[in-house]
């Protein structure tokens, strides 16, 4: 099973970075990582590029690709002044016309010092009206600051990795039922 990893931190030592490694850690049978690290790279969204019949950007074609071919996804966002940061916005403008992405599971986790609740719901909302599947279960807002982190920045709150690999494998549950043929 294909899971595909978004952080929507551009920070080099992202906490949300090390979240999602975290996550990756999880001991769930047959799951397949890819960490999408592009989202800086992304072009303005500009719906004049994103007409019926237009050759998308090369970079957004790329994640539209990615993202197709997952079978769940996992995305970790920071919350900037009560909000989404601009670049994951942008990321997920770009997706708003792949009909393949129509019910495709995916997880929200949210992270900050106040556990990013306001981020958390405009994620979920956006992507419910994206048509996509959020799965609740594998959903988490975490209150996280540096004293859950390791001297490398890696996540070492037991109880964090918990929650965290508890969510992979709802997740993992979710895209595994999805994908059985009676769903098809």
């Amino acid at each position: 099973m294909r899971i595909v990893a978004i952080s929507g931190s551009l920070r080099a030592q992202s906490s949300n970075a090390a979240i999602l490694r975290a996550a990756r850690r999880a001991p769930v049978a047959g799951l397949e990582w890819t960490l999408y690290e592009a989202v800086g790279r992304l072009p303005h969204f500009n719906p004049d590029l994103d007409v019926e019949g237009a050759t998308p950007p090369r970079e957004v074609a790329e994640l539209r690709a990615q993202l197709a071919a997952a079978d769940a996804v996992l995305l970790c966002s920071p919350e900037y002044a009560h909000g989404v940061p601009g670049s994951l916005k942008n990321a997920l403008d770009w997706l708003v016309s792949v009909g393949e992405l129509v019910g495709k599971p995916i997880a929200v986790i949210t992270a900050s010092p106040t556990g990013g609740e306001h981020a958390q719901m405009q994620l979920v909302h956006t992507l419910q009206t994206m048509s996509w599947r959020v799965v609740d279960e594998a959903c988490l807002q975490l209150s996280l600051g540096r004293a859950q982190l390791d001297a490398r920045g890696e996540v070492a709150d037991a109880a964090v990795i918990r929650s965290l690999h508890d969510a992979v494998a709802a997740l993992a549950t979710r895209a595994a039922r999805d994908a059985t043929p009676r769903n098809r």
